[in-house]
């Protein structure tokens, strides 16, 4: 399976803009751009991208994983937060904390936290990663 996104950029890094989209057309020609990412400027940022994915993918792992035990979440809701830092000239991701919430009846807090850990090492995005993954996970009743 091979999915795919785009992206055009179109001048200098602070006065340039660009464009992103998506295979099945879910973002098409979306701006993206220096104050996006660095400030609080319009459009969206490679960061906020990859913490969505992350999210999505992440989520669907725990999906699959409580499946496997048996269990069906009635939701799974998650945020992914991605650290961008200083690296000598450029910037790297560092860190990336999932914090997730999750409707799943017939567990317990720690075998949710259990099932969710696996689905946080699990999940192919984590895996190819070169960050530090942390979570929060609670189970709501």
């Amino acid at each position: 399976m091979k999915k795919w996104g785009s992206a055009i950029w179109k001048g200098g890094i602070k006065d340039g803009q660009g464009v992103i989209s998506t295979q099945t057309g879910v973002l098409r020609e979306a701006p993206y751009g220096f104050a996006a990412r660095f400030e609080d400027g319009p459009g969206s940022n490679p960061e906020e991208l990859l913490g969505a994915a992350h999210a999505a993918c992440f989520s669907m792992a725990l999906s699959l994983m409580l499946g496997n035990a048996g269990l069906t979440a009635d939701k799974i809701q998650t945020k992914a937060e991605v650290t961008l830092d200083k690296d000598g000239e450029g910037f790297s991701i560092t860190k990336v904390h999932l914090t997730v919430h999750a409707q799943v009846p017939g567990t317990d807090q720690a075998g949710f936290e259990a099932i969710a850990t696996q689905a946080k090492e699990g999940c192919p995005l984590s895996k190819v990663l070169n960050a530090q993954i942390s979570m929060d996970a609670t189970l709501d009743a």
